[in-house]
């Protein structure tokens, strides 16, 4: 049976949990990191020398980093649906979690979620948080862009260019802070919100991180 290592909070895990939902994949999942603990013995070392989550075991298969996971279960078990055959077609869906991975998240999840809402309140840098803010708007009006003609920023169904972008929302859209007007935006997280595993797995309350720095 397919394992999943790494807490239910963690963004990165979230991305892999919803991915397994929309497959449907039955799996054992393992909380580790934060307050479970597990990452520095040797048998979690063993599968991932970075003592990072998530990870998963598929059979004899180990896949640690979350969009290294999401490309191994869209080959295994989502062919057509979340994986395409053509390199040029994967392409189309790569490219932004590619993106994602590079610029929505350090700008929000570094930028944003940690040095507002995970820093407490008198450590906070508001210079930087601000402009990191101003970053994530600019990259809500690019998506606005790419949705005005799409329901989903992988097409007309989802596939793996929404997941990391995607799993963003619920964060960003929760926290008080400045946003544009990006209505497209709001109606493709509004079109997430209605997929059983995105409401499971990405939607799940954050306030015991708040203030808190260390995992």
């Amino acid at each position: 049976m397919l394992t999943i290592w790494g807490r239910t909070s963690s963004f990165n895990v979230q991305k892999v949990l919803w991915l397994t939902g929309e497959l449907g994949l039955a799996h054992r999942h393992i909380p580790a990191g934060g307050d479970f603990g597990l990452l520095d013995t040797p048998e979690f070392l063993a599968m991932n020398p970075h003592g990072r989550v998530p990870v998963i075991k598929d059979d004899e298969a180990v896949v640690w980093e979350s969009h290294a996971i999401l490309r191994y279960l869209a080959a295994t078990y989502g062919r057509d649906r979340f994986w395409a055959d053509g390199p040029a077609r994967r392409a189309e869906a790569e490219r932004w979690m590619d993106w994602s991975q590079t610029s929505l998240q350090p700008d929000f999840l570094n930028g944003v979620f940690w040095g507002f809402y995970r820093t407490p309140k008198p450590l906070r840098d508001m210079r930087a948080v601000a402009a990191k803010i101003a970053d994530c708007g600019q990259h809500m009006r690019l998506l606005d862009r790419v949705l005005s003609d799409q329901p989903f920023l992988g097409g007309e169904a989802p596939n793996l260019a929404d997941i990391p972008a995607g799993t963003v929302l619920y964060r960003y859209f929760g926290l008080d802070i400045d946003r544009p007007d990006v209505a497209n935006v709001a109606a493709w997280y509004a079109r997430l919100r209605k997929r059983p595993a995105y409401r499971e797995h990405v939607m799940v309350p954050f306030q015991e991180l708040e203030g808190r720095l260390e995992y």
